[in-house]
């Protein structure tokens, strides 16, 4: 049976910016290049036009909760894209759930935002405090920021802002108060003790000069899950599925045609 393919977007966004990797994906699976799957994404809660549950709407959004909702949605079994945000909560679900899961694919990710003594490639906690009062005093300009800090470095900076910027006016934005609650779930989570857990065989992508999430990060992610196998893209920001489509097509569609070949062996 080929299973379909869920993906997750990143704070703020919505799942309009996976619309290019999802005509890439499709145009992959009329040529032949792999199976043909189904392919589904979500807006996370809060985000896009889905609603925020009643049970999320407290200091910080608890990460069990929002995987519950995430999880209701999702077919049996999957494999799992997830970006920044996404890729925390596809993280968590695979490990919490692991016959849910049946491959992972990270991007920009990390298992742990906040910088600990014991992890040095996080961001600073109170720049995380920071930034969430930022949101309450100027949550546009917060937002415009955060975009723009996406891209920083990128060699296709303008046209990715540009994407960026599109699918938040297609699909709509997120209330401050939402933002908030995530940003506060990102500064809680800590999902290090988890990972041996994660046996899915795992993509982890990364842009070299991702100023969000630190390359140290998503490399310190790939060594320590089990089974996963870690690409790094060259003059890539933090969106390297807009920015660098070729190369990050490559590396996904080399993944999923292993997938392929595992599926037809089972």
């Amino acid at each position: 049976m080929t299973l379909p393919i869920v993906a997750l977007h990143g704070w703020a966004l919505n799942l309009r910016v996976f619309d290019a990797l999802f005509a890439d994906l499709d145009s992959a699976m009329d040529r032949g290049a792999i199976n043909r799957r189904a392919l589904s994404r979500f807006d996370l809660p809060g985000h896009g036009r889905a609603p925020e549950p009643l049970a999320l709407q407290r200091d910080a959004w608890p990460i069990e909760l929002v995987a519950e909702t995430l999880l209701a949605q999702m077919p049996a079994r999957c494999i799992l894209i997830g970006w920044s945000l996404g890729a925390t909560l596809a993280l968590h679900i695979a490990a919490q759930a692991p016959e849910r899961v049946a491959a992972l694919v990270l991007v920009s990710a990390t298992p742990r935002f906040a910088r600990a003594a014991d992890w040095p490639h996080g961001s600073d906690p109170n720049v995380l405090e920071g930034f969430v009062a930022q949101l309450a005093k100027d949550y546009r300009r917060t937002v415009a920021e955060f975009l723009e800090l996406q891209v920083r470095g990128s060699v296709a900076a303008e046209a990715t802002l540009a994407a960026l910027r599109a699918a938040l006016a297609a699909q709509g934005e997120c209330t401050a108060a939402v933002l908030q609650r995530a940003v506060a779930l990102l500064h809680a989570t800590d999902l290090r003790a988890s990972l041996p857990r994660i046996a899915a065989p795992a993509l982890v992508i990364t842009g070299r000069y991702d100023r969000i999430v630190h390359p140290d990060a998503s490399r310190a992610l790939a060594a320590l899950l089990p089974n996963a196998r870690g690409v790094e893209l060259e003059r890539c920001g933090h969106a390297p599925f807009l920015s660098h489509r070729d190369e990050f097509n490559a590396a996904l569609l080399s993944f999923l045609a292993n997938l392929d070949a595992t599926e037809v062996a089972a």
